[in-house]
């Protein structure tokens, strides 16, 4: 653990990170998995855009870009972290 860990830790949190953000962008998968009482994000999002495209529509969109770059940002800073840990100097 103490070897291994610090290692991994950067791919697993950056893979935990990328699937996060990939499932919001899932509208196939939603539209024919949940059903049809269940509203979740892809969903809302596909109903505002087919209808009118409305202003809650743009703020979600807009979250979702933010918390995209702020988690690239995580990421980043996890990996120079990572590499500081392990001695390696950046080329």
């Amino acid at each position: 653990f103490k070897v291994v860990l610090p290692l991994i830790t950067p791919g697993v949190v950056s893979g935990a990170l990328f699937a996060f953000v990939t499932s919001f962008d899932e509208v196939v998968a939603v539209l024919f998995i949940a059903g049809p009482e269940q509203q979740t994000i892809p969903r809302q999002m596909w109903n505002g855009i087919r209808e009118a495209i409305s202003p809650a529509i743009l703020a979600v969109a807009t979250i979702l870009v933010i918390i995209s770059t702020l988690l690239l940002a995580t990421v980043e800073i996890l990996r120079r972290r990572s590499e500081k840990l392990r001695g390696v100097t950046p080329s």
